[in-house]
């Protein structure tokens, strides 16, 4: 098998999976309890929360664990919303986002929000001058991904926060790092609100995270017992635990790996450019992780099926809007054909030069048995 599609999903590490299976079985104990056994487990958990703010260099009362990268998103944008509404009703976002957050802008919309998408160039970098022109008086919030989901294109997330805040200081900017996380450095110092997911970093599935900045002020969604305004019920140690250990190991070497992937992603690219019908999307300023690409002539449904007959796994945008028109082509592109014909591959410091090279020889087999039937 060779997968290619880490930006969906990646498998859990077995050093994640030895964590998550000992915090279960030895600390059997709900944290919110006064007993031993949840004096324990909340200890477990503390240190697990202490080791994520020590590598962010973060404050632990800053970290917000959620269900996914997609709760964090609704509670960063809606909660700011709702606590902020004094301030205005004006929400920014770019064109590059992940489905979330604009199924997220709709349901703000229906309150009496105003959204505003802000332009970007033809390499998917934000468009500073427009955003620059958009920010208002009552713009509550600026929501602008750290690296786009299909293409891997990355923001300057300093520069963009140094504009916002230039124009209206009391501005919130969000940032959607999802994607970052794990594959390149980042700060949460560049933004007000982060938002995170486990099972992106080689983590278990069922829990993200949301940083939140000790001078922001946003309105809980959910409501019930706990110590945790923001995400009540008992905390899932487990999860927390094998979170912590995934972000650990994901933000060790990182400069190393992404140099790996970024070899393994020039010597892929190298060669489909040499084929006739397919378009490279992703630009130089994308993360050598993601590489987008459009096939002339072929459906991306059907390019996928035949490869998995190999059982090389790919996908077609993101896994959240499979087979639909990518907003995000578009948004660079403005071509609806190059946009309803992505392939998005997705490399990891796992996949092997090996991999990469069998994956090219069946590409160029299916690309040209396909070609064919038109």
């Amino acid at each position: 098998m060779i997968y290619l599609d880490y930006s969906a999903t990646t498998p859990v590490s077995y050093d994640v999976l030895e964590s998550y299976i000992g915090a279960t079985k030895n600390f059997m104990g709900n944290p919110n309890s006064l007993h031993s056994l949840g004096v324990k487990s909340k200890t477990l958990m503390a240190s697990a929360v202490k080791q994520i703010s020590d590598i962010f260099h973060i404050l632990e009362s800053e970290i917000i664990f959620t269900g996914s990268a997609t709760m964090a998103n609704n509670l960063a944008i809606i909660g700011a919303c709702l606590a902020n509404m004094k301030m205005g009703n004006h929400v920014i976002v770019s064109k590059l986002e992940h489905p979330s957050i604009y199924k997220i802008c709709e349901y703000l919309e229906t309150l009496g929000f105003e959204i505003s998408y802000v332009d970007n160039n033809e390499e998917g970098l934000i468009d500073f001058e427009d955003l620059k022109n958009l920010i208002r008086e009552d713009t509550i919030l600026v929501s602008i991904c750290a690296v786009n989901s299909e293409t891997g294109a990355r923001q300057p997330l300093k520069m963009i926060r140094q504009i916002i805040k230039k124009e209206n200081a009391e501005t919130i900017f969000h940032s959607d790092m999802t994607q970052a996380l794990g594959k390149v450095s980042i700060s949460f110092h560049d933004v007000d609100l982060a938002s995170a997911s486990s099972h992106k970093i080689y983590g278990p599935k069922g829990i993200g995270l949301l940083y939140k900045s000790e001078r922001v002020k946003i309105k809980p969604l959910l409501y019930g017992s706990g110590p945790n305004e923001y995400n009540p019920g008992t905390p899932p140690v487990p999860l927390i635990v094998a979170f912590s250990k995934a972000i650990r190991l994901a933000t060790s070497d990182i400069d190393k790996r992404e140099n790996f992937v970024r070899r393994l992603n020039t010597i892929i690219v190298n060669e489909l450019k040499k084929i006739d019908g397919v378009l490279i999307n992703s630009s130089k300023i994308c993360i050598p992780h993601i590489l987008n690409i459009s096939l002339k002539n072929i459906k991306p449904e059907t390019f996928i099926h035949a490869m998995e007959e190999y059982e090389i796994y790919l996908s077609t945008n993101t896994a959240c809007a499979s087979g639909e028109l990518s907003t995000s082509i578009m948004a660079i592109y403005n071509d609806p054909k190059r946009a309803m014909s992505t392939i998005r591959i997705s490399l990891s410091y796992l996949t092997t030069s090996e991999e990469v090279y069998k994956f090219l020889a069946c590409f160029k087999k299916v690309y040209s048995k396909l070609s064919n039937f038109h």
